[in-house]
């Protein structure tokens, strides 16, 4: 029982926020689906944003939220026209509130075939370590 209430508080540090900034700009914003992992060492999110490209990406943190903002344009050639789309294009947008146990000043983030990974590593008073027994 104190594993399931362990990752019960774990989850709540990872919650997702919904700011206002989503209702007040013109048009869609998506959000992209999120995976996210956890290891002893780092929190992994993975965010799904097909056709992002990472000149585009804003990647911001200011007061440990971290916000994801992108605007992903149409693939097609002016000459194409579209029959079948199942991707969305137009704005993305999602943000996370950190926790203290993120060392945000090394946070690494890799955009690879559409799949944006931040790496999110724990401060190293948050990682659990094993302590010796000493006899005497």
């Amino acid at each position: 029982m104190a594993d399931t209430e362990n990752k019960a508080l774990q989850a709540k540090e990872k919650l997702e926020i919904t700011g206002q900034a989503e209702q007040s700009r013109p048009g869609l914003v998506f959000n992209p689906t999120v995976d996210i992992f956890e290891t002893d060492n780092e929190i992994t999110l993975m965010a799904d944003i097909p056709g992002a490209k990472a000149e585009d990406l804003n990647i911001d943190l200011h007061d440990s939220l971290l916000t994801l903002e992108v605007d992903v344009k149409s693939p097609e050639e002016p000459d194409e026209e579209d029959i079948f789309r199942e991707y969305r294009t137009g704005k993305y947008f999602r943000q996370f509130r950190l926790s203290q146990v993120i060392d945000q000043s090394k946070i690494d983030a890799e955009l690879k075939d559409g799949v944006l990974g931040l790496r999110l590593p724990k401060v190293e008073a948050a990682t659990p370590r094993r302590i010796s027994v000493r006899t005497s």
